[in-house]
């Protein structure tokens, strides 16, 4: 039995919720805009409409997320195409689930499908993602947010 639990935890893929006081249509363009993840994440080129490409300028170098899905004030699904700064993530999904929350505004269900214990970033990238998660929440919802290097801080 202590194998089995292991075993789940290990291919557990990393998953947050963030609640917004925005709306969905709010939250959506933080996440599909080149503009939006520029001012939560890290400086972002190309497209974040479904079937684009966004070219996010990580250091040291480049990441390239395909955009899969792209639903207005539904859904977002990024693949990891190329990732210099956590090889780790090349051919990890990205999911950004929205829906209204029952006395207002929104709720992200976040999850990085393949980001598990298995990967040896597994503890730094749930840092990362906690971070930057907060970022995008402070940035849709304050208008400020924490993009860039998180370790210049």
């Amino acid at each position: 039995m202590g194998e089995t639990s292991t075993a789940a935890v290990e291919t557990t893929n990393y998953e947050n919720e963030v609640r917004f006081a925005a709306s969905p249509e709010a939250v959506y363009d933080a996440l599909s805009t080149t503009t939006g993840v520029s001012g939560w994440w890290m400086p972002a080129s190309g497209s974040g409409a479904e079937g684009g490409e966004l070219r996010l300028s990580f250091p040291p170098g480049p990441g390239v997320m395909r955009v899969e899905v792209a639903e207005p004030s539904s859904r977002v699904v990024w693949s990891v195409l190329t990732c210099d700064f956590m090889p780790d993530w090349v051919g990890t999904r990205i999911h950004f689930a929205l829906r209204a929350a029952e006395d207002e505004g929104t709720v992200l269900d976040f999850r990085h499908e393949g980001l598990t214990r298995r990967l040896d970033c597994f503890d730094q990238c749930r840092q990362g993602w906690d971070f930057y998660l907060a970022s995008l929440h402070d940035h849709v919802d304050s208008g400020v947010g924490r993009p860039g290097n998180r370790h210049e801080r």
